[in-house]
């Protein structure tokens, strides 16, 4: 931007006085004088002010400038001629994102004294979707111990099923989770208030659904504590459980017994029996060679694609019925070759054949004709009325 011409400064000129002469002059003079210092003053502070708002408007329009040409190379660098166009991005994957943490209280600081929330579950094969629910109920407060309950291999089995881990492993699961303050073993299927009473417990925190009992009559494990205002209802987590895990590991069951098997382990380990482990190789040999005849399908056709990228295809549409027809003259030619040589060979073994049946035939007539004169002679001959008896 231009600037405007800077003014100069008023001053007063003082050998103006020097060189007058008379006293009125002098005084007129110095009246004149300091009208032109209070006019300069006036005019140098109005050009302080305009050289401001000068230097600021540089320094806005240089931003913008700068500004303008950052934006100018951003649409070159994404502009289609300078960059190939890239292909639609692939959806994101799913993303469990943290659980907010509750509000503190309005000076800031949380009580001293912690509130003991209880969680209760089986917690078999440990997910994260255990934990998400763990951390919804130690983040229920500003200051929670979160102490968490976990039933008994016999309780569970009664009620629920068996498990894939064990008691031990599943208190030892717990322990290992942060969220976690103190892990109650062997837990009670229906909370009561004895047992309440027992570890201080000020709320309870599991997802809304209701839980069965043991009485079999439908009522809610969590009804007592819902009746006492002390239930914190936690949310669980879509697309996660145990039972969806045992799940996926049935759907691929075969796959993971022959994973096993090649592991080390026996099919008496496995509980497979003898006709199963070997129905499940053969399978597994079946796949594998379906995969090996996929990876060579895919490779030739990258051989292909290549010799095409590279290859006058014109050209070869050009001459190939030449080609074509030059394959099948040689084809046929070598046809009629095979062709002849079959003929000749079976010609060769009819020959033969022919052959040695004549010399059979020669000889059994020449054997025979010997035998007939031998049998005339003996029956010539009589011994006391009995004749001799022939060789036939």
């Amino acid at each position: 931007m231009a600037r405007k011409p800077k003014k100069k400064v008023a001053t007063m000129n003082i050998e103006l006085g020097l060189e007058d002469e008379g006293e009125g002059k002098v005084e007129k003079v110095e009246k004149v004088g300091e009208e032109k210092m209070e006019l300069g003053r006036t005019e140098s502070d109005e050009q302080k002010g305009e050289e401001e708002e000068e230097d600021d408007d540089e320094e806005y329009y240089e931003d913008y400038d700068e500004a303008y040409e950052e934006a100018l190379a951003e649409e070159d660098a994404s502009s289609p001629e300078s960059s190939p166009p890239s292909s639609p991005p692939a959806p994101p994957p799913v993303r469990y994102e943290p659980l907010p943490s509750p509000v503190s209280s309005k000076d800031g600081t949380a009580s001293d004294k912690p509130l003991r929330v209880y969680a209760d579950g089986i917690y078999d094969l440990f997910h994260f979707g255990h934990a998400r629910s763990l951390e919804q109920a130690k983040k229920s407060f500003p200051n929670v111990y979160l102490l968490v309950g976990c039933c008994s291999d016999v309780l569970t089995h009664k009620h629920k099923g068996k498990t894939v881990m064990n008691e031990a492993e599943r208190y030892e699961s717990l322990r290992h989770c942060k969220w976690v303050d103190e892990v109650v073993q062997d837990a009670p299927w229906v909370i009561t208030e004895e047992f309440l009473d027992k570890h201080n417990i000020d709320f309870v925190a599991h997802d809304a659904l209701p839980y069965a009992d043991a009485s079999g009559a439908g009522q809610d494990v969590y009804e007592f504590v819902k009746k006492a205002g002390k239930f914190k209802e936690t949310k669980r987590t879509d697309g996660v459980s145990t039972s969806d895990l045992i799940m996926r590991i049935v759907k691929d069951y075969n796959e993971y017994v022959m994973r096993n098997l090649t592991r080390g382990y026996t099919r008496k380990d496995l509980n497979v029996s003898y006709v199963k482990e070997k129905q499940l190789q053969v399978g597994m040999g079946i796949n594998k060679l379906r995969q090996k005849v996929k990876e060579q399908q895919e490779r030739v056709g990258q051989r292909l694609n290549t010799v095409a990228s590279v290859a006058d295809l014109n050209e070869w549409v050009e001459n190939a019925d030449r080609w074509v027809s030059g394959f099948l003259e040689k084809f046929e030619e070598g046809c009629h070759v095979m062709e002849s040589a079959i003929k000749s060979q079976i010609q060769k073994g009819l020959l033969l054949q022919q052959s040695q049946l004549k010399q059979r035939t020669d000889k059994f007539l020449t054997n025979g004709t010997k035998s007939g004169k031998d049998g005339s002679a003996l029956t010539r001959k009589t011994t006391k009325g009995h004749s001799v008896s022939s060789i036939f």
